[in-house]
């Protein structure tokens, strides 16, 4: 396995701006750090072990009194231990291939929900893990395509500022850069950095 990691891929989408960078959710410097909850909001692995791990007991603790989450929404608490953030955003995406033919419809649900709620929250900068694509087995290229369309409309209405996509291994990030690269392609809004 290659310890290499790759350069951060930006884009101006209308006045805000989107980031895929490769690295750990939990030491990026946002408002709002999105974490890839189950819907019971109880904590678990991957992404949302780490974001707990390092947010402290307390957010476990606020995740209870919230009583849980349906698949496709997002809730918001504080961040507790996570010192550059000021919310965490539980976000519940679908687990693949048990919903019906829905999958899509609440992966791309989970996303919007997530930044609608940023908003409400006064947090103008979020941070996204790839939500779905690890134990609930989303494929990570449509997965890439859903969020990052979601990512578009939400900068072009201004919900918010910033998204930093943030993916733990290279080959995540060089299949959500291809998407990214794909989508500037086609839509004049999403103008690569150079």
């Amino acid at each position: 396995m290659s310890n290499t990691r790759s350069n951060p891929l930006s884009a101006r989408i209308g006045a805000g701006s989107l980031t895929l960078v490769q690295g750990d959710i939990t030491s990026e410097s946002v408002q709002a750090i999105v974490t890839a909850a189950n819907s019971g909001l109880r904590g678990g692995g991957g992404v949302d072990g780490a974001v707990h791990r390092a947010a402290g007991p307390e957010l476990l603790e606020a995740c209870r009194e919230l009583g849980g989450c349906p698949t496709g929404d997002a809730v918001a608490t504080p961040a507790f231990g996570l010192r550059q953030a000021e919310r965490v955003i539980h976000a519940v995406g679908p687990i693949y291939g048990r919903n019906e033919g829905r999958d899509e419809e609440l992966l791309a649900s989970a996303h919007r929900r997530s930044l609608e709620v940023a908003a409400a929250e006064g947090c103008r900068s979020i941070a996204f893990p790839a939500i779905s694509c690890g134990v609930y087995g989303f494929p990570i290229a449509r997965a890439a395509q859903i969020a990052l369309v979601v990512i578009r409309d939400a900068l072009l209405a201004g919900q918010v500022e910033e998204v930093r996509y943030v993916l733990f291994a290279d080959a995540e990030f060089q299949v959500f850069a291809q998407a990214l690269r794909d989508l500037a392609n086609e839509s004049e809004v999403v103008q690569l950095a150079s």
